[in-house]
């Protein structure tokens, strides 16, 4: 088995592309070990020192690492949990283990809240999946215009994402949806 990396625009985070499925019913980030009680690859990632986060996406997984251990002395022990999780013939996710998405579902919102969360699944987060993310709706503020947002994976505490949040996905949902005066982001 052959697993390629990636790096992201956060120095922190590196993708990892098994080739194969990894989360195909939706993205899951686990911020710790006690999240990973239905995910027994999560599990196993945490149990390596400095890893701060795992989170899957359909075909990869992002793996974000403390600042004082690098990459060179924890790559290889990551790749190992890996091919050793895809190999064991046990799920990657578990039963009882749910799908996380928007704050609100697509099909439940209304008006100018189904718009925005339309335009984010259809052309952002296919867009910062490219870079081991994800971004999820969390709110809109109505009086105010202000979409609150919710970043996982690589794009939660990347240097570029404020830029990535203001230049990018501001000027898009400000250009599609008149209602949106700026976006935020929420831990």
């Amino acid at each position: 088995m052959f697993i390629q990396t990636e790096a992201t625009p956060n120095p922190n985070t590196m993708k990892f592309l098994p080739g194969q499925p990894i989360a195909p019913d939706g993205p899951r980030e686990f911020e710790s070990a006690d999240d990973t009680q239905h995910a027994p690859m999560a599990a196993d990632l945490f149990v390596i020192e400095g890893v701060q986060t795992v989170f899957f996406g359909e075909d990869f997984i992002s793996i974000t690492k403390s600042d004082e251990i690098d990459w060179e002395h924890i790559k290889p022990f990551l790749l190992g949990a890996i091919m050793d999780g895809l190999q064991s013939g046990r799920p990657i996710l578990g039963e009882g283990e749910t799908q996380s998405g928007h704050a609100v579902d697509a099909g439940e919102a209304e008006g100018v809240v189904k718009e925005i969360i339309e335009l984010i699944d259809s052309r952002i987060r296919p867009a910062v999946a490219q870079d081991g993310g994800d971004i999820l709706f969390h709110s809109f503020i109505a009086d105010s215009g202000v979409v609150r947002l919710k970043m996982r994976g690589a794009c939660a505490g990347c240097p570029s994402a404020t830029m990535t949040l203001k230049s990018g996905i501001e000027n898009l949902l400000k250009h599609y949806i008149p209602e949106v005066t700026s976006v935020e982001a929420v831990e």
